[in-house]
């Protein structure tokens, strides 16, 4: 079936809520907690990919693994962060929290391409920057004087997503210009065989119930895995402030979710201060379409 613009966006708000399921279904864990959460998440996706990508690419997936060279290493091992510091911070501290916090990667993307690469920030982005830094601060502010430090803990851990996807950005960004055009989902299938590995040490003994065992497949498998590789093909159709602006719903979505499914409802300065940050990146994303649309 063909892709057009109409079934693209569609399938990104799908993606989108795929993606939002990670809070509340880890508030419904029994018994595992932190690195051994992140270990059977990742583990499910590697056995979901190892599965799905041979199916969809053929034999040929190997071979263009194999000529991608350092970027897709280098690109699996930002995956691997995101990945764990994203369940790892769910175990910290509240969805909410995470999801606002991951919501500044465009942000984060535009300052290292500004450092990395030399892309010129427009003055809309700059202050797109400082508005989130705020909404930010407000966030955590207020949360660090009521006594969460917790909660600050949990932010730092979450901010390790963002970072690494814009680190990721960048690879995938300097490997296109030297002529190599990096497939991102073969990378997602490295960053869970990463992390896979490097969490289970940590994760040892392994405590997880049958029940928490099957609601983690669920998320290897239909949180992670199948809208990774629904989102690339999306991208290739929808243009990049499109797809940034659709990925913002993930952090509605998920908040709603948790409040409904977990019933936790996020608190005054999360909502505020998350209301600030998604306006600051939706501002940015808007003005910055429309200014590439003008004729001219």
């Amino acid at each position: 079936m063909k892709l057009t613009h109409t079934r693209a966006l569609f399938l990104m708000v799908v993606v989108t809520l795929m993606w939002s399921i990670a809070g509340v279904v880890t508030r419904h864990l029994h018994a595992a907690q932190s690195f051994e959460v992140t270990f059977w998440r990742s583990f499910f996706t590697l056995l979901t990919l190892l599965v799905l990508l041979p199916a969809l690419q053929g034999r040929a997936l190997w071979s263009r693994m194999r000529s991608a060279g350092w970027a897709l290493w280098v690109s699996g091992l930002c995956w691997s962060v995101m990945f764990t510091a994203f369940m790892l911070a769910l175990t910290m501290t509240s969805v909410a929290n995470v999801l606002v916090t991951m919501a500044l990667g465009p942000l984060f993307t535009a300052l290292v391409a500004r450092v990395v690469i030399g892309h010129r920030l427009a003055p809309r982005t700059w202050c797109a920057i400082v508005l989130a830094g705020i909404g930010i601060a407000w966030m955590y502010g207020t949360q660090f004087e009521l006594g969460g430090g917790a909660a600050l803990a949990g932010t730092l851990v979450a901010l390790c997503v963002p970072v690494a996807a814009a680190v990721n950005w960048t690879v995938v960004q300097r490997s296109h210009a030297s002529g190599r055009d990096l497939d991102l989902v073969p990378s997602v299938l490295v960053g869970a065989l990463l992390s896979s590995l490097y969490t289970l040490p940590a994760a040892l003994p392994l405590q997880a119930t049958p029940h928490d065992i099957g609601l983690l497949a669920v998320l290897g498998v239909l949180q992670l895995a199948i809208p990774c590789v629904l989102s690339v093909r999306c991208a290739r159709v929808l243009k990049a402030p499109e797809v940034s602006l659709l990925a913002l719903l993930e952090v509605i979505f998920g908040i709603a979710l948790a409040w409904l499914g977990a019933r936790e409802e996020p608190g005054p300065s999360v909502l505020a201060g998350g209301a600030l940050v998604i306006a600051a990146l939706v501002g940015n994303e808007v003005l910055g379409w429309r200014a590439r649309s003008a004729p001219g």
